[in-house]
């Protein structure tokens, strides 16, 4: 298999050095790809210093040269029902990699091929398709699901997907549009000889039908016996743009912070979403059950004014992070800790 085409290192530097953020795709062909978050170093500064998030329209404060990176406050996506992000990164990339020099995948037509889909960004959802194929969802955050097929997906930060597809002749972009943004990634599905795509051509698998994780059902080998929780606790997402005070039930994390339940429970988790920003809500160490039947996961994209009900069993002791996976907003304080022991 041929060496990828190299790396514009210029351009990657000076993508770190505004910001970015990632989507990453693998698939069970022996590619796999680099993790990261994104970070744009003026974005504490300028947040600080302005106490808001507009647009700015020319240099961020005490900086000369590139505009502002914050994304405008007019920009909205009709999916997630809200604002899209904070950021307007100049680049997104799969594996790693730039539109310019996108990873190419090799296949044979006919050959049935597993992709997972990784969110590893800070800062974006991605609604992703492959060109002028169908997808059959098969997993998300590593649990089984009944089988979906769908032309798009919607994708938050730390969500994962697996899907198959069957390969067909030609030369195929694989695209994760940044949702509510105006920028994509692109990565390469080859399996014959032909031009690589256009980076700027839109699929119109992208304005489709678009899958989202509530219209999945988990896979019976993962439905749990039918059990009334033993303990709720009330999870209200609370902050604001203007003042970034990004909080759980209106208390910013501290390391002191504990919601305790005891091993063996069944334990309710009640979103419910007073801000105006859509929130993507991970559990570590757990899955939960998304209502009415649907997936096992450990991330669920919670949307202005929504609330959801999930459930998990307390079966692993420890201390664990429940946090929003927008990175800005857990770190101004959008998480807290759920910890017990081992009876």
């Amino acid at each position: 298999m041929p060496d990828p085409s190299p790396v514009d290192m210029e351009e990657l530097s000076e993508a770190f050095r505004r910001g970015m953020d990632y989507s990453r795709a693998g698939l069970d062909m022996g590619f796999m790809g680099a993790d990261g978050f994104p970070y744009d170093d003026r974005f504490t500064e300028e947040r600080a210093s302005r106490g808001a998030f507009r647009q700015q329209r020319g240099p961020g404060p005490g900086h000369g040269g590139p505009p502002s990176r914050l994304l405008d406050d007019k920009a909205r996506s009709t999916l997630l029902r809200s604002m899209p992000g904070n950021i307007d990164y100049p680049y997104h990339l799969i594996n790693g990699r730039t539109n310019r020099h996108p990873e190419t995948f090799h296949a044979r037509p006919g050959d049935r091929i597993r992709i997972r889909f990784i969110n590893a960004g800070g800062d974006t959802a991605y609604r992703v398709a492959l060109g002028d194929h169908d997808m059959t969802i098969t997993h998300t955050d590593g649990n089984p699901v009944e089988h979906a097929r769908a032309g798009a997906l919607l994708i938050g930060m730390a969500e994962r997907y697996d899907v198959v597809v069957t390969a067909k002749d030609g030369v195929f972009p694989l695209v994760a549009l940044a949702e509510g943004k105006s920028r994509h990634a692109l990565a390469v599905l080859r399996t014959a000889n032909g031009r690589d795509p256009d980076d700027r051509y839109r699929l119109r698998e992208l304005d489709g039908h678009v899958m989202t994780a509530d219209k999945l059902r988990a896979h019976e080998s993962v439905r749990a016996r039918s059990r009334r929780p033993d303990r709720t606790l009330n999870m209200r997402l609370t902050g604001n743009m203007l003042r970034f005070n990004w909080a759980i039930n209106g208390r910013p994390y501290t390391p002191s912070q504990r919601y305790p339940v005891e091993q063996g429970e069944r334990v309710r988790l009640e979103f419910r979403n007073l801000t105006k920003m859509w929130h993507p809500v991970h559990l570590h160490g757990h899955s939960f059950r998304l209502p009415d039947g649907g997936p096992l996961k450990d991330t669920t994209i919670v949307r202005p004014d929504e609330n959801i009900a999930v459930d998990f069993d307390a079966d692993n002791p420890g201390l664990w992070m429940l946090h929003c996976h927008n990175i800005y907003h857990s770190e101004s304080g959008m998480m807290t800790v759920l910890g017990y022991r081992r009876n």
